[in-house]
């Protein structure tokens, strides 16, 4: 992590998860567990249905929220849909885009995302744009080369200003939800490269002021190690994020001078 110039950032996604009438006391139980002086900003991503119980839930505490995935379309015959504007207007400001279970169960390809990106911004969202490769590919050792791909085709047509509004997740497909994690070395080796991709399109300034997180698998015991590396700034925490215990131990580790 490096606070002096960009924020530290641990968002919760919850999948498809929890019910509208359980979020109260997760909020409540969280709220005890975490200082009142945050040095990391703290976000949980729901289901869009869920979005107005938990703003109301985590007001508090001061958790914002966000959605899990939104269309490319601003509004129209898209059946099943959820607009940035919608979201907005729920009280989200973040959204996941491109997540890898997104890209493998929905078929979801870098222009989407591209689109998606550029519509999330539109719409005054904070997207946290999801990059990573399959087991195959680091075995392969592409794993930089995809990487390196995913992230310039996700930005395409994102102007320089814009670009401080994004987070971008590196989450190494073959460590969501398995319990296998990224060594802190690899995992900030893939988030350096991140960065340098930024630098190498937005210039020094604008790379060194954008958050990156990881997300495969990140924990109370491994969050720790691998926030201490450079270009790490901050997780996407899938299953550990549905305890509010867990998920309070990632934020103290998280607010480490």
């Amino acid at each position: 992590m490096n606070r002096k110039y960009r924020k530290t950032v641990i968002a919760g996604n919850w999948k498809m998860n929890k019910l509208p009438s359980e979020i109260r006391n997760f909020a409540e139980e969280f709220r005890t567990l975490i200082p009142r002086a945050k040095w990391c900003d703290i976000v949980v991503c729901t289901p869009a249905v869920m979005i107005p119980a938990a703003v109301r839930a985590f007001k508090e505490g001061k958790v914002a929220v966000g959605g899990q995935d939104m269309s490319a379309h601003p509004s129209g015959a898209y059946t099943g849909e959820v607009a940035g504007a919608q979201l907005v207007d729920a009280g989200a400001k973040y959204v996941i885009i491109g997540h890898s279970e997104r890209r493998q169960y929905h078929g979801e390809t870098d222009e989407m995302v591209n689109a998606k990106v550029l519509a999330a911004l539109g719409s005054k969202l904070i997207p946290i744009v999801c990059v990573g490769e399959s087991l195959e590919t680091r075995e392969l050792e592409l794993t930089l080369d995809l990487v390196t791909y995913q992230v310039k085709r996700a930005l395409s047509g994102v102007a320089p200003e814009q670009m401080r509004k994004v987070i971008i997740a590196y989450e190494p497909i073959w460590a969501i939800g398995t319990g296998k994690t990224a060594t802190a070395e690899q995992a900030g080796e893939v988030c350096t490269a991140i960065r340098a991709v930024v630098r190498a399109v937005y210039g020094a300034r604008i790379a060194r002021s954008v958050t990156i997180q990881y997300g495969g698998s990140m924990n109370a015991a491994n969050a720790e190690e691998l926030l201490a590396q450079p270009d790490i700034d901050g997780g996407l925490i899938g299953g550990a994020s549905l305890k509010p215990e867990e998920l309070a131990k990632i934020v103290l580790a998280a607010n480490q001078e």
